[in-house]
């Protein structure tokens, strides 16, 4: 039985169909027949030019394979190097300097500096929590998290820990020394806040009283102003709620009668479409859609049973507080939601066209979430997304100028058809690709009165260095890429581009993902290098995450570096002395140094035998909850069962790590095959818990997931770019009986 519906020449998946006939476009000054022949238009428009830039991809990867297969070639040249890159077109010249000119952007996005969620979208409730993490407690992220120490080696105590509570109440009035501080004093010694002639008053033990180093910090209050149940201040735009209860369990033990304080913590979340879930048919893609549309319209919901209770979650809303001058301000209760799209890659037979061919799901994500988005900009929803009237859109795995053009193109033929004005959708160009980190300048040019974000992404930037540096010889260690020359260029440069580009006070410039959840007190103690870097925002992997990583941007005042870096690069362009130091292509020729093993004579046997361990044994546990359960980002026990965070581009790199030694003759077939056996049955031991988990050992043949394993290793060499999707979702669609 057909169970598609034809429309304009195209046959559409029944399920997406009615998805959008009868929840979407219902609402929306947008009848249906215009809506489906305007989509057919802009495919049968962008489908060949999709398909001529995947092609240009192909032939400039079997140029650089042939440069570095020629005699001649070896050892590399680095001058020879890059002008064979400008000469196939792979390496572009760099535009005149200008500046961005994106309107309409939303205070979150522009002005304020703090943590980016980054959430998959396929689940309801990860998307609720997400959106919800613009506040959250400290004092629960301080006391479930390693941020305070154990004081004791004893038996953890079963219910509330007072001791530790303590500590976290100390390291609470730290934090509010640091980011409002008191004319004289500390926090510490707080007995009261209140209000007095529209000032916050703190009463000091001792019979003192203080006011806020700088009163104008204090920006609200709730309850009276002599006994208020609420104060609120703020930092570097960043607000804090002191919350006071004497009679609240935690407040009685508050001098203060502080109970908490809840942070402004996620001001972004990038709902995903793309590396964190696992969508592979119509059925999986209107469940994402269905997730986005709640989220447009307000009124996802998400339910879950605690114990006996059931819970049902949805979004939050907004905060109201009174102003010291008696008025009122409104605070958003949720974080400014982008959505990534997937890229240019990926075909999806949600639409197959009248020759029988999947369209491209790049393009299918922009027509149907941009759709989804008028509801949020002209729907009757109380809980706004964007008050400026944006579309905030992340585009992964662009490969240079020409397919960030494509992007731009597409986002306007969309506003056309769905009746927005000019560049009302907005682009975040994700520099996660090595022909986009090299030509950055170009790509921020194409995309200047849309650009809304960059951001650095090292895990797919590493496996794209990897592909495409195959053939030019072993690699170093995957531990050891980290402190080779062309990341630190790479992380430079895209500051340094962004800024000279007029990104400040106008778009994101972003740093990547804290992969370790549980490690909270290495974050705090490292990842205060990205604001202090001048990036505006920073990838964290949950809600206490984020809440934690805010401190960070109360510490470092992000418009002040980024107005110092700017000054420092501006002045180093025009002092000649300085030029050659100062330029975008003086950085080229670190963005350009391969990352090769100076000796792999030096690498010993049990060396190799445990890189190759360690990347099985990550690449097994993450491809068997993908391919057996659907589940496109989670926390893995690595092979010292330390939980990280993996995704796509996580298993991007261990495959073609491996691909790449097995080429260069540093690993043997039956070595690989080996460690896979070994290692399949660690995982399968470290997964013993789920329920759900079907074993890969000891009949490997019998699980598909350990062969998408197999195959991403001994055909990783020969897939697009070392991309992982294409063999990951041939396998899960067989898993789903759904095999093509």
């Amino acid at each position: 039985m057909d169970t598609r519906v034809s429309k304009q020449g195209y046959r559409i998946d029944s399920e997406l169909f009615q998805f959008v006939e009868t929840e979407v476009l219902p609402g929306l000054a947008l009848e249906s027949e215009a809506f489906w022949s305007g989509a057919a238009r802009i495919l049968s428009d962008f489908m060949p030019r999709n398909q001529a830039l995947l092609a240009t991809r192909v032939k400039l990867q079997a140029q650089i394979d042939a440069f570095h297969l020629a005699p001649d070639n070896r050892p590399l040249d680095p001058v020879r190097y890059q002008q064979f890159l400008t000469d196939i077109g792979y390496l572009v010249p760099e535009p005149a300097d200008f500046q961005i000119t994106t309107e309409h952007v939303d205070p979150e996005v522009a002005q304020v500096a703090g943590p980016q969620l980054v959430v998959p979208l396929m689940n309801a409730r990860f998307a609720l929590n997400a959106a919800n993490a613009r506040w959250g407690s400290l004092y629960d992220a301080l006391y479930g998290s390693d941020v305070i120490a154990a004081e004791t080696e004893a038996a953890p105590i079963k219910g509330y820990d007072p001791v530790r509570g303590r500590a976290v109440q100390a390291y609470g009035r730290h934090f509010l020394d640091q980011a409002v501080p008191l004319v004289q004093g500390s926090h510490a010694d707080a007995l009261a806040y209140r209000v007095e002639h529209r000032q916050l008053v703190v009463d000091l033990s001792g019979d003192r009283t203080e006011s806020l180093q700088q009163p104008a910090q204090f920006v609200g209050f709730n309850g009276s102003p002599e006994r208020p149940s609420l104060v609120l201040v703020r930092q570097h735009g960043l607000h804090i709620e002191i919350h006071l209860d004497g009679q609240d369990p935690i407040g009685q033990t508050d001098a203060a009668g502080v109970k908490d304080l809840v942070l402004e913590a996620a001001l972004t979340t990038i709902q995903d479409c793309e590396d964190s879930i696992a969508a592979v048919d119509a059925a999986d893609k209107c469940l994402v859609y269905r997730n986005w549309l709640g989220l447009m319209k307000g009124d996802l919901q998400a339910t879950l049973t605690k114990g006996a209770q059931t819970v049902v979650r949805a979004l939050n809303a907004d905060r109201t507080y009174q102003t010291p001058d008696s008025g009122s301000l409104t605070l958003p209760g949720r974080s400014l939601l982008f959505i990534r799209q997937v890229g240019h890659l990926m075909s999806s037979d949600a639409i197959i066209t009248a020759e029988g061919e999947s369209v491209p799901e790049g393009i299918l994500d922009a027509l149907i979430t941009c759709l989804i988005a008028l509801h949020d900009l002209h729907g009757p929803s109380q809980k706004r997304n964007s008050r400026a009237g944006s579309i905030y859109i992340v585009k992964p795995k662009m490969h240079g100028p020409d397919e960030v053009q494509f992007t731009c193109d597409l986002f306007g033929r969309i506003e056309g058809l769905l009746g927005l004005p000019a560049d009302t959708l907005k682009i975040g160009i994700m520099d996660e690709e090595r022909r986009t980190s090299i030509n950055l300048k170009a790509c921020i040019r194409v995309a200047r009165q849309r650009l809304v974000f960059i951001n650095t992404g090292f895990l797919d930037r590493t496996g794209d260095e990897i592909h495409t540096s195959m053939l030019a010889g072993p690699m170093v260690r995957k531990e050891q890429m980290k402190d080779e020359k062309w990341i630190s260029a790479y992380e430079t440069n895209n500051v340094r581009v962004g800024l000279l580009a007029g990104l400040a006070g106008k778009a994101q410039i972003g740093k990547g993902m804290w992969a370790i959840p549980d490690a909270m007190a290495s974050m705090m103690a490292t990842k205060i290098a990205h604001p202090q870097a001048g990036a505006s925002c920073a990838w964290v992997p949950s809600p206490t995450a984020a809440v934690l990583h805010a401190m960070h941007y109360h510490q470092v005042d992000v418009v002040q570096v980024q107005a110092g870096l700017l000054d420092q690069y501006q002045r180093l362009e025009h002092e000649p002395e300085h030029e050659e130091q100062a330029s975008t292509t003086a950085l080229l020729a670190d963005l350009l140094t391969l990352p090769l093993l100076s000796d792999p004579d030096r690498v010993s046997t049990d060396e190799r035998q445990a890189e190759l361990d360690n990347n099985i044994q990550g690449l097994l546990g993450y491809v068997v909850r993908w391919v057996d359960q659907g589940i496109g980002c989670s926390k893995v026990p690595d092979i010292h069962d330390v939980g990280r965070m993996e995704d796509r581009a996580t298993l991007r790199i261990a495959s073609q790590h491996i691909c790449n030694w097995l080429h260069h003759g540093l690993l043997s077939s039956e070595q690989i095959m080996a460690s896979l056996q070994r290692m399949a049955a660690i995982v399968d031991e470290q997964n013993g818990h789920d329920r759900q988990y079907q074993p890969m050992a000891p009949d490997f043949g019998a699980s598909l997931a350990f062969q998408a394993a197999v195959d991403l290793i001994f055909q990783g060499q020969n897939q697009p770019s070392g991309y992982t999707e294409p063999l990951l979702h041939q396998r899960r669609l067989e898993v789903k009986g759904k095999a093509v």
